[in-house]
């Protein structure tokens, strides 16, 4: 029984505590659900806060937006219509312009037609007296006519023919006469004159000849050189010539290389440059350049040096030192086979002694003479002909007008202005044809020759022709037939012509025209 009353009684306190857990826990439940809808109200509170303020910053921005784009468009609209503005503003002032110029031109077109009128009325004044003079003149002519008709016995047109022909024979033949007479008096002083100054000027000068070809050899003291020439893989030839811009040739030649180039300059560098290393025995790339550059200076020193000596011999001083440089480059060009230095000095003691005499300025001639062709230093560097670049040289440094003239007219691109000028042109011309001064190749001599009579044969009349004396005269045979003794002159002066134009030669060549008539009959 008690033990009933305590199980009972533990059962109820059990009841009572689980009672009291419930409610605590209920109340904890709904005080948690109460703070959650707290939170969540307060949450809303404030996200409808945010969304009301988002939507009053949209609404803003919108306006905003809404007002630039306003302003953009009435921008554009202003900027729009000032462009509209200007460009009626422009048509305008091109309407008033033309406006302005239609009325100057139709005031000029008034001013025009009342001189026209004037003008008209002037000429038909001038037609009317004219006429009338005009018709006093004829009247005046055809009396006189009559007259003369009566008098001689002879129709108008009898008298006329007969007085026209009689007129020209006159004419001709006082014209051939007079030529004649002018033609023989000129050879007579002239060419007896010229023949004296140019035998003096000749006989004073000794010529000498050099021949530069497009090779140079270089001896050897062995066959083995050749192969340190070479070197390993070919690379001391290589840099060779690269550094010289000369083709090195190594054939079967015994102890001898060739060295190939059209500049003669380079092909010297490269001469005196494979001396010195086949002497020195060290033959690598380093060494190759070394011993190059040095030969490019020393060739250089040399061409100045026989410049000054050309000079100095010319008694030519206050030469420039770049003309100075230029002019010993022509020590290594030649043309036509003639050393173009020794040209130069030959030219200058020409010129300078047909200058003395003529009594004309020595001292100004030999310069002239020595610096017409300078300009051929420097075509293989620059571009353009030899006259025009040695001009350009020359006035760059200040040489006078005569050495200026006498580089340019000894070409025919100006005039001679001056006396010295004519001697040195006439001084180039008797350099280069003197006769071993200048060479060329047999096809080119053969092409020439033909050309020669190829251009006379292509005029009207000529029967044949002749390249004579080394292609130095075409003798040129006519047609009696078909040319007459006037005509002949005609082309002797058309082939003449021909040939300046259109070859290229030494010195001058003489064209002779033959006309010539044979009378034959037999007796039987």
């Amino acid at each position: 029984m008690e033990s009933t009353s305590v199980l009972l009684t533990a059962v109820l306190a059990f009841l009572a505590g689980s009672s009291l857990t419930w409610v605590v826990a209920r109340r904890r439940f709904i005080a948690e659900r109460e703070r959650e809808r707290t939170e969540a109200e307060d949450e809303a509170s404030r996200l409808l806060a945010r969304a009301r303020e988002e939507a009053e910053n949209a609404r803003r921005a919108g306006e905003l937006e809404g007002k630039d784009a306003a302003i953009r468009l009435r921008e554009a609209w202003e900027k729009e219509e000032a462009r509209r503005r200007e460009d009626i503003e422009r048509a305008e002032r091109r309407a008033e312009e033309r406006e302005d110029k239609l009325d100057r031109t139709l005031d000029r077109l008034n001013e025009r037609d009342a001189e026209q009128e004037t003008r008209a009325r002037e000429l038909s004044e001038a037609e009317a007296t004219l006429a009338s003079r005009v018709a006093e003149v004829e009247a005046s002519e055809r009396a006189a006519r009559e007259r003369l008709a009566a008098l001689a016995g002879l129709t108008e047109q009898e008298a006329r023919r007969r007085l026209l022909d009689e007129l020209v024979d006159e004419a001709r033949a006082e014209a051939a006469g007079r030529l004649r007479e002018i033609r023989e008096e000129a050879q007579r002083t002239a060419e007896r004159e010229a023949r004296k100054v140019l035998a003096n000027a000749i006989q004073r000068q000794a010529a000498e000849t050099t021949a530069e070809l497009t090779v140079s050899v270089v001896q050897l003291p062995s066959d083995e050189m050749k192969g340190r020439i070479i070197g390993r893989e070919g690379r001391n030839i290589r840099s060779f010539e690269q550094a010289t811009g000369i083709d090195v040739v190594i054939d079967d030649t015994p102890e001898a290389v060739v060295l190939s180039g059209y500049n003669p300059i380079r092909r010297e560098v490269a001469r005196v440059a494979l001396t010195r290393l086949i002497e020195d025995g060290r033959i690598h790339p380093a060494r190759i350049e070394e011993v190059v550059a040095k030969a490019e200076e020393d060739v250089e020193a040399d061409m100045t040096e026989a410049a000054e000596e050309v000079l100095y011999d010319l008694g030519v001083h206050n030469v420039h030192p770049e003309i100075v440089k230029v002019l010993g480059r022509l020590r290594f060009r030649t043309s036509y086979g003639q050393n173009q230095l020794q040209h130069a000095r030959e030219v200058a003691l020409l010129a300078g002694s047909m200058a003395q005499e003529l009594g004309l300025d020595e001292q100004a001639a030999r310069r002239a003479g020595v610096l017409h062709d300078v300009g051929k230093g420097l075509t293989h560097e620059q571009e353009g002909t030899h006259v025009e670049l040695g001009w350009r040289l020359c006035k760059k440094h200040g040489e006078g007008e005569i050495v200026l003239n006498a580089i340019r007219a000894h070409h025919d691109e100006e005039p001679h202005y001056f006396a010295e000028t004519f001697l040195v042109t006439a001084a180039d011309a008797i350099s280069g044809s003197r006769p071993g001064a200048r060479r060329e190749m047999f096809d080119g001599y053969v092409k020439r020759l033909e050309k020669l009579e190829s251009i006379a044969l292509e005029e009207d009349g000529v029967e044949r022709c002749f390249a004579i004396q080394a292609g130095r005269e075409l003798r040129v045979l006519v047609e009696p037939e078909k040319v007459s003794d006037a005509e002949m002159a005609q082309i002797s002066a058309r082939v003449a012509e021909r040939i300046q134009n259109e070859l290229q030669y030494p010195g001058q060549i003489k064209v002779v025209v033959v006309r010539e008539t044979r009378a034959v009959d037999f007796a039987r």
